[in-house]
């Protein structure tokens, strides 16, 4: 009866490490700081393709070629 009892506190003690590890892996994935950066990083990784860099740079100039327009018909 006592290997039993030795056995099922050592079950307990086990259960309890893993959900206090299973806990803490989840408190990191939530942290609003971790979140943000992870984000951060997706993004400018994204923007650096060459593909994305050039097609915004496109953009960029005929967006500006667009208000020079505009202003210069005023």
């Amino acid at each position: 009866m006592a290997d039993n009892t030795e056995r099922i506190e050592q079950e307990i003690a086990q259960a309890r490490e893993d959900l206090a590890a299973t806990l803490d892996q989840l408190a990191d994935r939530a942290n609003p700081q971790r979140i943000a950066d992870d984000a951060k990083q997706r993004a400018v990784e994204t923007i650096n393709k060459p593909a994305v860099k050039y097609g915004l740079a496109g953009l960029g100039v005929f967006a500006g070629w667009l208000l020079v327009r505009k202003l210069r018909r005023r």
